[in-house]
C-alpha cells in the first residue's frame, strides 16, 4: 500500500491559527464503486473556510477538506468499468446521494437528506490523492487545464444552478451582488446566453474585471442599478446584501441567495417583497448541473482567474481568501 500527503483538519479554529496540518498516511482502501484519484489541482472554496473555522459544524474529525478537485483516476474499486482507468475527472461538493428518496426521484438529488459532501463527510482534495464514488466523478475535457477547471467544480456549478433558478433567458436583466470567483463564472454564462449583467461589488479591481467581461453596468455597494432587474444573485454571506438586491427587483423578480451560510436577514418592509417577487436559496447541485456547466465551459470558453499555492500552504490560501486577497480563485497544487 502506498502513502498520501494531506492537509488535515483536527479541530476547527480561526485560520489565523493555521488549523490544517500536513500529514502523511497510508492510502485509503478503494471500495466497491469507488476510484482513487491522483490529484492535479484543488480549488479553495469559502465553504472550506467555514468548515475550518467551525461556522459549519464538523461532520467528522479529522477530515481533509477540499471539494473542487481535478485529477486522474489511478485505481479502480470492484465494479468500476476498466475504461475509467487514467481518465481525468472532477469531483465536487456532492459526494453521494441515496438515489431512492422522494427528492432523488424528483430530480432534486441536491436536496437528498442522506447526501454526503466531499471534504465535510469524507476526505477531500487537499491531498496528493483521494477516493471518491465513481458515479460522482465528472469527465474533464482535455481542452481544460486542471488549474482552470478546478474552480468550476463548486462556485461554477452552484453559480450555474443559481442562474438556472432565476429562469432568465435572452434579454433578461441579471444583477450580481459580489464579484468573486463564482460570480465571475456566472457572468460569463449569463452573457453567453444573452442576458444583460449588472454588477454591484466593492473594490475597483473586481469592478474592472466585471467591465472586462462585458457587464452592462458596474457599481459599488449601495449604488442602485440604472434599471430594475428581472433577477439577482447574491454571493456574499451577508443578509443586508439580500435586502438590497430585493429592493432593485422589478415586479415578479427573483432573488437567489447563493450561500451555504448567512449571517441572517435583517427586517425589511413587506413592500420590498410584494408584487410577486420571490426570495429563494440555492443548495448544492445535481450531477446534471455539472454536466451542463462543463459543456458550457468548453463552448464559451469560460475564463477563470486564479492564484496557485503549494499543498502545504493551504492555511495561507484560506487566510488570503478570508481577507479577500485572492485574485479570482485560490488553487492548491500537490
Amino acid at each position: 500500500m502506498g502513502a498520501m500527503d494531506g492537509m488535515q483538519l483536527l479541530r476547527p479554529q480561526p485560520v489565523a491559527e493555521a488549523p490544517l496540518t500536513l500529514v502523511t498516511s497510508p492510502d485509503p482502501v478503494v471500495g466497491p464503486g469507488e476510484v482513487r484519484i491522483t490529484v492535479q489541482a484543488c480549488a479553495v472554496c469559502r465553504t472550506d473556510l467555514q468548515i475550518a473555522e467551525g461556522d459549519l459544524a464538523a461532520q467528522r474529525l479529522p477530515v481533509i477538506p477540499g471539494h473542487q478537485v481535478v485529477g486522474r483516476i489511478s485505481e479502480l474499486g470492484p465494479g468500476v468499468d476498466g475504461s475509467r482507468l487514467g481518465v481525468t475527472v472532477g469531483v465536487g461538493w456532492l459526494a453521494s446521494t441515496c438515489g431512492t428518496c422522494d427528492m432523488c426521484r424528483r430530480g432534486l438529488e441536491n436536496l437528498c437528506r442522506k447526501a454526503t459532501f466531499t471534504g465535510w463527510h469524507r476526505d477531500g482534495g487537499y491531498a496528493s490523492s483521494m477516493v471518491a464514488r465513481d458515479d460522482f466523478c465528472f469527465p474533464i475535457s482535455a481542452e481544460l487545464d486542471p488549474v482552470d477547471a478546478a474552480p468550476l467544480l463548486c462556485g461554477g456549478i452552484i453559480g450555474y444552478r443559481a442562474f438556472k433558478l432565476t429562469g432568465l433567458g435572452r434579454g433578461g436583466r441579471l444583477g450580481l451582488y459580489g464579484f468573486g470567483a463564482s460570480a465571475l463564472l456566472v457572468a460569463q454564462v449569463a452573457r453567453h446566453l444573452g442576458c444583460e449583467v449588472y454588477v454591484v461589488t466593492r473594490g475597483e479591481e473586481a469592478r474592472a474585471r466585471a467591465r472586462d467581461l462585458g457587464a452592462t453596468w458596474v457599481g459599488g455597494l449601495g449604488e442602485p442599478p440604472p434599471v430594475s432587474l428581472h433577477a439577482a444573485i447574491t454571493f456574499a454571506p451577508v443578509g443586508s446584501v439580500v435586502v438590497d438586491a430585493l429592493r432593485h427587483l422589478d415586479r415578479a423578480g427573483v432573488c437567489v441567495v447563493n450561500a451555504i451560510h448567512l449571517d441572517g436577514v435583517p427586517q425589511f418592509p413587506y413592500q420590498d417583497l410584494y408584487w410577486e417577487r420571490r426570495l429563494i436559496s440555492v443548495a448544492n447541485f445535481t450531477r446534471e448541473d455539472s454536466r451542463e456547466l462543463l459543456q458550457l465551459a468548453r463552448e464559451i470558453p469560460i475564463r477563470t482567474l486564479h492564484d496557485t499555492f503549494r499543498l502545504g500552504d493551504a492555511n495561507i490560501a484560506l487566510q488570503r481568501l478570508k481577507h479577500e486577497q485572492v485574485r479570482g480563485a485560490a488553487v492548491l497544487l500537490p
